[in-house]
C-alpha cells in the first residue's frame, strides 16, 4: 500500500462522506436515535457505528464506569470475569498475570480461548491489542485507568475484525471528558500481601479541545515466595472537534511490568522473572452525519519482552534470556451510510503489517542466536447491511480476508431479529469465526509447523431479551451452539510433539442475566451460564454463577457479590483431566467524607476457600484492601 493508494483512499473517503449525507433522504431513518434508548442499550462494538444493542444479531455485555470505579481494581479482568456470562479469565495470584511459563490471564469464552487465548481478541477503541509473535493479548495491559466502559461481544466477530476475533471481543472503550472544565481524580489503596494501587487522572474539556491523561503505579509481594509483580502505566488521549460533524483523536498507551513466577508447588522454579514492556499509540479522523458515520484510524503496537525462564532445584541456573521484539502496524477505514428507508450499509477495509523477531542472549558473553525474524501483512474488506422491516431487523455480512501465509478467507453472518413485545426482542443468528496461525505456531519451538492452516469455527444461537417496569428490571436468555475444526493442538509425531490442524470443538450452552434497581437505592444483578464441551478445554467452568446486591443512600455504598464455579479444567491431559469447584464471596464498601475526599474497603474471598485455577497455583485465602479517593 504506497502513498499515492493511501491518498487517493482518503480523498475518496472524505468526498464520498458527504456525498453520501447530502444524498440521503432526510426522511429515511435507519433506525431511532440512540438518544432515545438507555444509555447502557448503545453499543459500537458489534458494528461499526453507535447502534441500539436491540438491532445486533450477536449477544453483546456492557460494563459500564461506575461498575469500573466501584470494583477498586487496576486490572479489568476480575470484574469482567463476574459481569460477562460465559467469560472465564484464569489468575494466579492477588494481583499480576505475567507471561510465559506459569502465566495467568488466559480468556475463555463459550470454551474458546482457554487452550490458546489468541482465541479471543482484546480491541481498545476498535483497533486490536496482541503480541505480533505470539499472537494473544497482555492480560497486563487490560488496565482500569483506561476505560470509560467495556463492550464485550460474546460469539464470533470474525466479519469486522478478522482473525482472532474467532470466540469473541473485549472492546475497552477509553475514557473521556463530557463536561466543560477539569476533572483530576487521584486514587490509592493498599492491603494483604503488601499490595499497593495508586492511580491518577486528568481530564479537560475546554472548548472544541478534550483530553485524558492517567498514570498508575501497582506492585505486590505476593501471597508465595518468589511471586513479585510491579507496573507503571501511562495513558493520554487528546481529541479536537474540527466541526460539528468531523473530529480527531490521538492517544498513546505505555505499560512496563515485571513478573516473578515461583512455578507449580510440586516443582519449584528460580529466577523465572519476565520483564516486558507494551506500547499502543494511534490517530483516528473520525465523521458523524445524521446519515452516515465513519472513521478512517491509524495504530502501531510494540512490545520488548526479556524472560530467564528460570531454573528447578538441583539444576544449574540458565546461561542466556529470551528476548523478543514485536510491532503491529494498521489502517482501519470504514463508512456506514443509510441507504433507504430503514436501510443501513457499512462497508470497510483493513490493513495490517506484523512484524515478530525473538532470540537468545547468552549472559556470559552477550552472544546471540536467532529464533524467529518473521513479517507478515494481512488485507481485508467487509460489508454489512442492515435493514428494519417493520417489528423484524434483517442482518448480514461478509468479509474477505487475505494473509501472507494462510491465503484467503472467506467471512459470512447472519442474524434475524423480532420485536415480539415493545421491549421484548427475540434473535437468531449463525456466524463464522477464523483464527490464522501464529508466527509462534509456524516458526518457533520444537513443535513448530509451517503448514499449518486456519482454525474455523460456526456460531448458532438463539437469545431472548426483555425490559420492563419502566427499563427497572431487565433479563435476557441465549442458546447457543459452536462447531469448529481445524483447531491446531500439539500431539506426538515422529516421536516428538507437533502442532497440527486436528482438534474439533463442540460446544453447547445456555446463558442468563438479569438486573432489577429494586429502589433508588436498592439493586441486584445476577448472570449464568452453562457450557458442555465434547472435548474439554482450559480455563472453561461448566457452570458459571454471579450474584450480587448493591445498596447506595446519601453518602454510603456497599456491595456484595457471591461467584459460583463448578466443573473449571485446570489440566486437559488425557487420562488425568483435573477439575475445579469453588465459592467466592467478595465486599466493597465506601463513604463519600465530603466532595472531594472518598474513604473505600474491599474484600476478596472473605469465605477463604481453597482452590486452583492455574494448576498447581494455589490462590490466596481472604485478602483485604483499604484506601482514599481524591476529586481535586
Amino acid at each position: 500500500m504506497n502513498k499515492r493508494s493511501i491518498l487517493l483512499i482518503l480523498c475518496a473517503w472524505i468526498s464520498g462522506t458527504t456525498l453520501a449525507n447530502s444524498a440521503t433522504d432526510p426522511r429515511q431513518a435507519e433506525e431511532p436515535s440512540p438518544r432515545n434508548v438507555a444509555i447502557d442499550s448503545v453499543v459500537v462494538t458489534g458494528t461499526r457505528y453507535a447502534s441500539d444493542i436491540r438491532h445486533l444479531p450477536m449477544a453483546v455485555s456492557v460494563v459500564g464506569r461506575r461498575a469500573i470505579e466501584q470494583r477498586r481494581e487496576a486490572s479489568l479482568l476480575p470484574l469482567l470475569t463476574e459481569q460477562v456470562p460465559g467469560l472465564f479469565i484464569t489468575s494466579r495470584g492477588v494481583m499480576g498475570y505475567g507471561v510465559s511459563t506459569g502465566a495467568s490471564g488466559g480468556m475463555s469464552l463459550r470454551g474458546l480461548g482457554g487452550g490458546s487465548t489468541s482465541q479471543m481478541l482484546v480491541l481498545i477503541d476498535g483497533q486490536p491489542q496482541y503480541m505480533g509473535i505470539f499472537g494473544h493479548p497482555i492480560a497486563d495491559a487490560c488496565q482500569s485507568m483506561l476505560a470509560e466502559r467495556v463492550e464485550v461481544v460474546r460469539g464470533p466477530a470474525s466479519v469486522l475484525y478478522g482473525s482472532n476475533a474467532m470466540g469473541g471481543v473485549i472492546n475497552i472503550v477509553t475514557r473521556r471528558q463530557d463536561e466543560e472544565g477539569i476533572r483530576t481524580d487521584v486514587d490509592v489503596s493498599y492491603g494483604s500481601w503488601n499490595t499497593l494501587q495508586a492511580e491518577a487522572a486528568n481530564r479537560i474539556r475546554k472548548g472544541r479541545f478534550t483530553s485524558v491523561v492517567t498514570a498508575s503505579y501497582n506492585r505486590t509481594d505476593g501471597h508465595r515466595a518468589d511471586m513479585e509483580f510491579e507496573q507503571y502505566g501511562g495513558f493520554a488521549k487528546l481529541g479536537y472537534e474540527i466541526s460539528g460533524h468531523w473530529n480527531t483523536t490521538a492517544d498513546l498507551n505505555l505499560t512496563h511490568f515485571n513478573a516473578s513466577n515461583p512455578g507449580p508447588v510440586t516443582a519449584r522454579l528460580f529466577d523465572n522473572d519476565s520483564h516486558i514492556t507494551r506500547g499502543m499509540t494511534s490517530l483516528a479522523v473520525e465523521n458523524n452525519y445524521e446519515h452516515t458515520s465513519g472513521a478512517l484510524k491509524l495504530y502501531y503496537n510494540w512490545g520488548r519482552h526479556r524472560i530467564n525462564d528460570g531454573y528447578h532445584a538441583g539444576d544449574e541456573p540458565l546461561d542466556e534470556r529470551f528476548h523478543s521484539r514485536d510491532r503491529l502496524l494498521g489502517v482501519s477505514l470504514y463508512q456506514s451510510v443509510g441507504v433507504w428507508r430503514g436501510g443501513r450499509l457499512t462497508a470497510g477495509i483493513d490493513w495490517q503489517h506484523i512484524v515478530g523477531k525473538a532470540w537468545n542472549r547468552s549472559v556470559v558473553d552477550g552472544s546471540e542466536s536467532s529464533i524467529v525474524d518473521r513479517r507478515e501483512n494481512e488485507v481485508a474488506g467487509y460489508a454489512e447491511f442492515r435493514q428494519l422491516a417493520g417489528r423484524f431487523t434483517l442482518d448480514a455480512g461478509l468479509r474477505y480476508d487475505w494473509h501472507t501465509r494462510s491465503g484467503s478467507e472467506w467471512v459470512p453472518q447472519a442474524g434475524l431479529s423480532f420485536r415480539a413485545l415493545p421491549n421484548g426482542v427475540l434473535k437468531a443468528s449463525a456466524s463464522k469465526g477464523f483464527r490464522h496461525p501464529t508466527i509462534k505456531e509456524l516458526y518457533m519451538f520444537g513443535m513448530k509447523n509451517p503448514d499449518l492452516r486456519s482454525e474455523r469455527i460456526w456460531n448458532y444461537e438463539v437469545a431472548w431479551s426483555h425490559r420492563l417496569a419502566g427499563d427497572r428490571l431487565s433479563y435476557g436468555v441465549n442458546l447457543f451452539w459452536i462447531d469448529g475444526r481445524d483447531i491446531i493442538q500439539t500431539i506426538p509425531v515422529d516421536g516428538r510433539p507437533k502442532l497440527v490442524n486436528q482438534a474439533r470443538i463442540e460446544n453447547r450452552g445456555v446463558e442468563a442475566e438479569a438486573a432489577w434497581q429494586i429502589a433508588r437505592a436498592w439493586s441486584v444483578n445476577a448472570n449464568y451460564s452453562y457450557l458442555w464441551m465434547k472435548y474439554p478445554v482450559l480455563a472453561s467452568p461448566r457452570h458459571k454463577l454471579y450474584a450480587g446486591a448493591g445498596y447506595g443512600h446519601q453518602r454510603w455504598t456497599i456491595e456484595a457479590g457471591v461467584q459460583y464455579v463448578d466443573g473449571l479444567y485446570t489440566d486437559v491431559t488425557q487420562g488425568a483431566e483435573i477439575q475445579e469447584n469453588f465459592v467466592l464471596l467478595n465486599l466493597r464498601a465506601s463513604f463519600r467524607v465530603n466532595r472531594r475526599l472518598t474513604i473505600y474497603a474491599r474484600g476478596e474471598n472473605l469465605l477463604a476457600q481453597q482452590y486452583e485455577i492455574n494448576a498447581g497455583y494455589p490462590m490466596p485465602k481472604a485478602t483485604l484492601f483499604g484506601g482514599i479517593k481524591l476529586n481535586l
